[in-house]
């Protein structure tokens, strides 16, 4: 398999921004162009890379392989870019807002590295919920957001006019019951559960889990409470008030007694991506380099553990 690798960069453009049009403006060409790339790429590979639908295109499991080692060489010419150009001459303020767990776990425990590579980069973390996350964007009053998605939420949920969308990390959801609630844990009836279903915020993404369960069961899945923080959610659930869906990220490093965690067939994956406003226009060193290492300490988490 012989590829030209200048024609990875328009995979992802149609991978991050979800469809030709978007990607053709993304990359300063013309649609037509995006077009004959992606034709030659999939001649070039012997499969089909994308799929157009109704909303937008959809790169298929080998466009996903093939885009997979694109943002590899992407990643592998940006660090080699910041060497050469020197961590000291990257400088400024980068506004960055995410989710608790992603903070938490993925950016928190690397700060101290990152000022040591980059003393004068600095980073400003804003931990806020999905809207306020998205109206600070769309506002400027942040460089770029982190934000999660349910797996099967349509890309390029809510993007305005010049936003792109990275993705970061994909981690599976896990069911937590009380400890001992399910005997057997094989063959789990999500839809027949022993114990009601907690309330999450509406505008995270487990929220859209537990509708995509209510869809697939054709169960009622009625939610008693209703909770922000996963700390919460696991006190609830150690005292038998109910079952959760919570992300793997949101469970590391946190104290896990008097729960199961569970995995479970058909709970799909929690989606994590990067968000701000088309580089191109906006060109900003300092925005690329956090990004950077947003996207190698997301890689670098095993999203097998949740110790």
């Amino acid at each position: 398999m012989d590829i030209d690798p200048r024609r990875l960069r328009v995979l992802l453009a149609v991978a991050r921004t979800g469809g030709v049009l978007a990607a053709a403006d993304e990359l300063g060409i013309t649609p037509s162009a995006v077009s004959q790339q992606l034709n030659k790429l999939e001649d070039e590979t012997g499969h089909a890379l994308v799929v157009r639908t109704p909303k937008g295109s959809v790169l298929t499991p080998a466009g996903l392989a093939i885009a997979e080692a694109g943002e590899e060489i992407e990643r592998a010419l940006s660090v080699a870019r910041a060497r050469i150009e020197g961590g000291a001459k990257i400088a400024g303020v980068v506004r960055v807002g995410g989710f608790t767990s992603f903070v938490r776990t993925v950016v928190i425990p690397r700060l101290p590295e990152w000022r040591i590579q980059y003393p004068q980069l600095q980073i400003r973390m804003i931990e806020d919920d999905y809207p306020a996350l998205m109206r600070l964007l769309r506002q400027r009053a942040l460089d770029a957001v982190v934000v999660e998605l349910d797996s099967t939420t349509p890309g390029q949920r809510s993007l305005s006019a010049g936003m792109t969308e990275e993705p970061l990390l994909d981690e599976p959801w896990k069911l937590v019951v009380p400890a001992g609630a399910l005997l057997s844990t094989e063959n789990i009836d999500l839809g027949r559960l022993p114990l009601p279903w907690l309330g999450v915020e509406p505008s995270a993404a487990n929220a859209a889990v537990l509708g995509r369960l209510r869809e697939s069961t054709g169960a009622q899945m009625e939610t008693v409470h209703q909770y922000q923080d996963t700390l919460t959610a696991l006190a609830l659930i150690a005292a038998g008030e109910g079952v959760a869906i919570v992300p793997t990220l949101a469970l590391t490093g946190v104290v896990q007694d008097g729960v199961d965690v569970l995995d479970v067939p058909g709970l799909g994956t929690r989606r994590i991506v990067l968000r701000r406003f088309d580089r191109r226009r906006s060109a900003s060193m300092p925005v690329d380099t956090v990004a950077r290492l947003l996207r190698e300490s997301a890689a670098a988490f095993d999203t097998r553990s949740t110790t």
